[in-house]
């Protein structure tokens, strides 16, 4: 699985995400891009430490069963449950939120492991730097491709 730490794996998500357009339509599910920007916004303030979500029951009781799921080489299955911190339902200005994701990308990326969130993730729980950097990825890349990109 690829890491969002890796400078070529950064550099591939920075081009993906600038072939979007606000015209980019959706495979699958009910966002809209800029929605999509957004939401994956959302979930970089987590991993960049920025914000902290707290775990919630069920992710005590299945998040260690399902934990693997998050940085293995298995992509994410479409329509995937959204934790409801980050559901983004009303519509966004495209270009800001554009911009916004490509600033927090970079910023994880450059901060390496070390500025990785210490935090448990919401339904996982405790997860290396490593495994935060492989789930980065593999959240981004699963909204990329739902965008066709």
């Amino acid at each position: 699985m690829k890491s969002l730490y890796e400078k070529s794996t950064l550099e591939e998500i920075q081009n993906r995400i600038h072939q979007l357009t606000p015209a980019s339509q959706s495979k699958w599910g009910k966002m809209q891009v800029d929605q999509m920007l957004a939401h994956c916004s959302e979930t970089m303030k987590v991993v960049t430490g920025q914000m902290n979500i707290k775990r919630g029951l069920l992710g005590y009781v299945l998040g260690p069963i399902f934990k693997p799921q998050y940085y293995n080489d298995k992509p994410l299955p479409k329509n995937s449950p959204t934790a409801p911190e980050f559901l983004v339902t009303d519509r966004k200005i495209f270009e800001t939120e554009k911009e916004h994701l490509l600033k927090l990308v970079k910023q994880f990326q450059e901060g390496g492991q070390a500025g990785c969130t210490k935090e448990p993730h919401a339904f996982f729980g405790k997860l290396t730097s490593e495994q935060w950097g492989k789930g980065t990825y593999k959240h981004l890349d699963h909204h990329l491709q739902q965008f066709g990109v």
